[in-house]
């Protein structure tokens, strides 16, 4: 019965992950899209947010219970499945620190955005690859 419990948990804590990961980049993405600097200082707010509130919680439960699931399975910790799945935890962990320390940086209210000290400088490269110039957007508006 424990091992349904902690593999059910363990489960759940990746669909958490998972989901955090877009729904923020998701968010992240048509924030930045519409170029509205106090829209994007939101948006990266409450993104910040959830990555402490959610994503932390399970990078931190993720391991632990993969581990606790592999002595109960009596899986050698030494398995090269095991030993892959860390490293590759660990290399996608690295990734995801910086981010989440630029973008807290980016949320704090020191950064926030006033009309003498915008966030966004006024020409800046798209996801998309072209260039968008913050006073041609408010043009077609």
């Amino acid at each position: 019965m424990a091992y349904e419990i902690a593999k059910w948990l363990h489960i759940l804590s990746s669909t958490v992950l998972f989901g955090t990961g877009f729904g923020s980049a998701y968010y992240m993405f048509f924030a930045s899209r519409t170029g509205d600097a106090r829209t994007i200082a939101n948006v990266v707010r409450s993104v910040v947010i959830a990555d402490w509130l959610f994503t932390t919680t399970t990078i931190v439960f993720q391991p632990l219970s993969g581990l606790y699931l592999a002595h109960i399975a009596q899986f050698p910790l030494a398995s090269r499945w095991i030993l892959w799945s860390f490293v590759l935890y660990f290399v996608a962990g690295a990734c995801w620190v910086p981010v989440v320390f630029r973008s807290g940086c980016a949320s704090s209210p020191r950064r926030q955005p006033t009309r003498a000290r915008p966030c966004l400088p006024p020409t800046r490269r798209s996801c998309a690859g072209g260039r968008h110039s913050a006073s041609r957007r408010s043009s077609r508006s």
